[in-house]
């Protein structure tokens, strides 16, 4: 059985179940005394099992209906129109339905309720002395106010009165009871069977929201990764063309340098995250393979505190950091310069600087896709938590730094 159908099922006996102790509770210990002087507390049981059964029954029916009719989507007012339609009709139903099941089952609680009554109005009649006297009659009614008297306190205090004819007649005023209360318990029913499925829609609809924004994040980070990769590709691909007319020798070792790279970049991209040990040995064969190519005008430091070797960040995140360094710096620079990679715990920070020389240029900030690259994704997977900014250091230096929160 459904999970959903077992938990319906459950509420259904808990909350019929509850209201079936509840009359219990009341009838057999509030007004414990006057209800045992009443007598019929075997019929009681036994209709009171009955209304609990059609309760149960009658209520899934009505599920049975909304679920056909999909009420859920349903305007405000509709849903209005629907409760009270809804109350009404099974709240007559069940009213009586019970009845009639009652009173062909021989342990109607209510016919035995007016059989009582009917033989203290009979002994009512004796203790006035009108047993074999017509004080039912209208004249006798109208001219004798003792008998008028006696005739009102018999039909007020159980109900019964006998008729022009002489018949015992009950008064039934129980009946327009029963069918408020039972409209009251169905009222409640349908209040909380709509305000459950309307938070229960509302918490799905959230987690399929949520769903939808996580595949969003993750296509967005795939997106991401597939243009770092072939950027970064075709850069170190012109480094080794320029050396193999010069080097023959070293450009072979530069291949097996840039295979480990791409093997690297292939295996971080299925991770969300490498640890910072992983992404510098990223950054230092791609800054072999530069160095190469710029020789002495590339000058290349690194200040790694240990304590930072095995926080994650996002792969190729640094390398590109470093890669904008070396495009926008310094292949700029005729004399070259530096590229100085530093990492450091700051308070609950991890902080990465990249610095180079040069000064930023409209391009870098605007149009470079590492860059845009970096602050989508720290978005996209630190939620707000991470920060990034690129900036003139001095006069001679630009430093990108990010700060990751650190894992403990």
């Amino acid at each position: 059985m459904h999970k959903s159908n077992v938990r319906y099922w459950l509420c259904q006996f808990t909350g019929w179940g509850v209201w079936g102790l509840i009359l219990l509770y009341f009838n057999f210990v509030v007004f414990g005394d006057r209800f045992k002087e009443q007598g019929g507390q075997k019929q009681y049981i036994i209709s009171l099992i009955i209304l609990l059964v059609c309760g149960i029954l009658s209520t899934h029916l009505l599920r049975v209906v909304l679920k056909k009719i999909n009420w859920f989507k349903f305007s405000f007012n509709r849903i209005v129109i629907m409760f009270f339609l809804s109350v009404g009709c099974t709240g007559t139903i069940l009213y009586y339905g019970s009845e009639y099941i009652e009173s062909h089952s021989g342990y109607s609680y209510d016919k035995y309720y007016t059989n009582q009554k009917l033989e203290k109005a009979i002994k009512m009649e004796k203790q006035f002395g009108l047993e074999n006297v017509a004080y039912y009659k209208s004249d006798a009614l109208s001219k004798d106010t003792s008998i008028k008297k006696a005739f009102t306190e018999i039909k007020k205090s159980t109900g019964w009165a006998r008729n022009k004819k002489g018949d015992w007649v009950y008064e039934n005023k129980s009946d327009l009871v029963g069918i408020y209360y039972n409209l009251l318990l169905i009222a409640i029913w349908m209040l909380i069977y709509i305000v459950y499925h309307y938070v229960e829609n509302n918490r799905k609809d959230q987690i399929d929201r949520l769903r939808l924004e996580s595949t969003v994040k993750e296509l967005e980070l795939k997106t991401i990764k597939s243009h770092i990769n072939p950027h970064f590709i075709f850069n170190s691909l012109n480094s080794i063309r320029a050396l193999v007319d010069e080097n023959p020798k070293r450009a072979r070792r530069a291949i097996t340098e840039l295979s480990n790279i791409l093997r690297s970049s292939m295996q971080a991209e299925k991770a969300e995250t490498v640890t910072l040990e992983k992404e510098l040995d990223i950054v230092k064969d791609y800054l072999a393979l530069e160095q190469m190519r710029f020789e002495e005008r590339l000058k290349i430091e690194f200040d790694i505190e240990e304590a930072t070797l095995q926080q994650p960040v996002p792969p190729m995140m640094l390398q590109t950091l470093v890669e904008n360094a070396i495009k926008h710096g310094i292949s700029r620079q005729i004399r070259g310069g530096i590229v100085r990679v530093i990492a450091k715990l700051k308070e609950n920070n991890m902080e990465l600087l990249v610095q180079n020389t040069g000064q930023l240029s409209t391009e870098i900030n605007e149009e470079g896709f590492g860059i845009k690259s970096t602050q989508d994704r720290l978005n996209l997977m630190y939620q707000g938590k991470a920060v990034f900014g690129i900036h003139n250091l001095n006069t001679s230096m630009v430093e990108s730094k990010v700060l990751i929160p650190v894992e403990v």
